[in-house]
């Protein structure tokens, strides 16, 4: 059985008349990358907020780290990092005094403050940059900091919120890395982004939140497949080919110039092989085969603009 690295039950969070989680169930297994996406006010940033203790929740049972945040939550904090979608990078220090800093917030000892903060610094590849001002480091460089001190106390499971906002998209490029290497040795990461292209590029679950209430969850794939516009187009080598194709399936959008035909289907491994198996009994050759589903972008405008309908 799957450890979990935080439950979440009936999670709900009210505002004055407000209501910002309605009911926010959740499951992140451990070791993994969980995306929580959602539009500008979905509650992605409030449901953060409850699981690292920084806000009550005013009803749910939640589990984070193994420790019930209602009745432990030092233990959760103990267990637990958070980087937030604005730096907390003091920039008059230099990289190396803002990880002895948070060594010492850590209660490490001064030795093993040293040795954890100079590891960090050439993890991150800041050991050039570790004697200068934060204030002269790129945006790239900041980000990479205030993780490197998320690390500090060895947490085993790490809040990301927002972030790459506001990174070039190498920066972009090299804090996924930074994240895929967490994750492979043992770090849960619990992520909330506005970038669809990086939830779909790291995170292993997704889940979208739309006016404080969970609409869909899955993987990329499995959230893509619930959206129309999936097909599988086939490439002919001859145009009787494409002729029998169409017929045999009674569907699908051919283009008799490039001998393609576009074959709706939601591009599941089933749907091909049946798909396959069928032209195969007729011998009807195909050179190429394409899958193309929808994006995440489809799949968030999709669902968030029914939910909006619905409501």
């Amino acid at each position: 059985m799957t450890n979990l690295a935080i439950t979440a039950t009936g999670l709900r969070k009210s505002y004055g008349g407000k209501v910002v989680l309605d009911g926010v169930d959740l499951a992140v297994p451990e070791g993994t990358i969980f995306a929580l996406l959602g539009p500008n006010g979905a509650g992605k940033t409030t449901t953060v907020q409850i699981l690292s203790t920084l806000i009550p929740a005013d009803a749910g049972d939640v589990q984070v780290a193994g420790h019930d945040l209602a009745r432990r939550p030092d233990d959760v904090r103990g267990a637990i990092g958070v980087t937030g979608q604005y730096s907390a990078v003091d920039k008059l220090l230099t990289g190396e005094e803002n990880l002895l800093l948070m060594a010492d917030l850590k209660h490490l000892s001064r030795g093993d403050g040293k040795r954890r903060a100079a590891e960090l610094l050439d993890r991150f590849d800041l050991a050039d940059a570790a004697g200068k001002p934060a204030a002269t480091y790129s945006g790239g460089m900041q980000r990479r900091l205030d993780l490197a001190m998320t690390l500090v106390g060895d947490p085993r499971l790490i809040f990301l919120d927002e972030p790459t906002t506001g990174l070039d998209p190498r920066s972009r490029r090299t804090m996924w890395q930074i994240v895929r290497e967490l994750v492979a040795s043992g770090v849960t990461i619990f992520l909330t982004t506005q970038y669809l292209e990086e939830a779909d590029e790291l995170a292993d679950r997704i889940a979208l939140l739309d006016h404080g209430r969970l609409i869909a969850e899955g993987t990329a794939e499995e959230l893509k497949r619930r959206i129309p516009g999936g097909h599988i187009e086939l490439t002919f080598a001859e145009p009787h080919l494409l002729d029998a194709a169409r017929a045999l399936l009674g569907a699908g959008i051919a283009d008799t110039e490039a001998l393609t035909l576009q074959v709706p289907s939601d591009g599941g491994v089933r749907a091909i092989r049946e798909l396959l198996t069928l032209l195969d009994e007729r011998s009807i050759d195909i050179n190429e085969m394409s899958v193309h589903t929808p994006d995440l972008d489809d799949v968030f405008l999709t669902l968030t603009g029914r939910q909006e309908a619905t409501r």
